[in-house]
């Protein structure tokens, strides 16, 4: 699962679901992903499946499975189906595994295969509730990844801004000290009319700071705006969720 603030964000939603069905989210809490388009795998699920009939490994496609189920609640009946033959014969290739251990006197490796055959039992006895909080879970998380990818996405806008501000007052800066260095040279009157002008310059770019600190507050007042958005929109799905 997830790490740091997503990772607990991620479990805190995995309880919320589950409730108190400890069996269903030690399960889940081994098969569900907080970037799951990062993660599982972008093969077929055909290529997949024939993968694990050669290797004995079938978590890529059972992950595969959950996440497409999850995304297609239409078509529940059918992956359900399908995450119970994969389940089933995840548990047959592990029990081959933990036979051999056993011969071998690899008692600790066996123990961990037994609870890896535990967690695809509820795979194998549960799929329909596997596929019900796993659809809840990556619709979730879904929404929030995108939400988190378009905070980014200001963020890096407003660095750039700023990166871009100062780049222009240090320019302006440049030009009035090479302007005050010029005017050393100049007459009286050419002195008067140069300090004109350049209070003239300086007003200006006063009038532009102030309109890039407007804009600046703009910026997060809308920031302030779409946060709040999200958080009520959090707040909706959960209380659906709840109720």
């Amino acid at each position: 699962m997830g790490s740091d603030a997503q990772g607990q964000r991620e479990r805190t939603l995995l309880q919320e679901l589950c409730g108190t069905d400890a069996a269903l989210y030690a399960c889940l809490s081994t098969r569900l992903y907080f970037s799951p388009l990062e993660v599982i795998s972008k093969k077929d699920f055909d290529i997949l499946a024939a993968e694990a009939e050669r290797s004995g490994d079938y978590r890529p496609p059972l992950d595969k499975a959950i996440f497409e189920g999850a995304q297609n609640p239409a078509e529940s009946v059918k992956y359900v189906e399908i995450v119970r033959h994969l389940a089933a014969r995840a548990i047959q290739a592990t029990e081959k595994e933990k036979e051999t251990a056993l011969r071998e006197g690899r008692a600790v490796l066996a123990e961990s295969l037994e609870k890896r055959n535990e967690h695809q039992r509820v795979l194998r006895d549960r799929a329909g509730d596997i596929l019900r909080i796993s659809s809840q879970f990556y619709s979730e998380i879904l929404i929030v990844s995108r939400e988190d990818a378009r905070r980014e996405e200001r963020l890096g806008e407003k660095r750039s801004a700023e990166r871009e501000e100062g780049r222009l007052e240090d320019r302006e800066k440049a030009g009035r000290r090479a302007k005050e260095t010029a005017q050393k040279g100049l007459g009286r009157r050419e002195r008067r009319e140069a300090k004109r002008e350049a209070k003239r310059e300086e007003l200006a770019a006063d009038a532009r700071k102030n309109a890039r600190r407007e804009g600046k507050s703009a910026i997060e007042k809308e920031e302030k705006r779409i946060a709040g958005l999200e958080k009520e929109g959090r707040e909706t799905r959960r209380d659906e969720r709840k109720g």
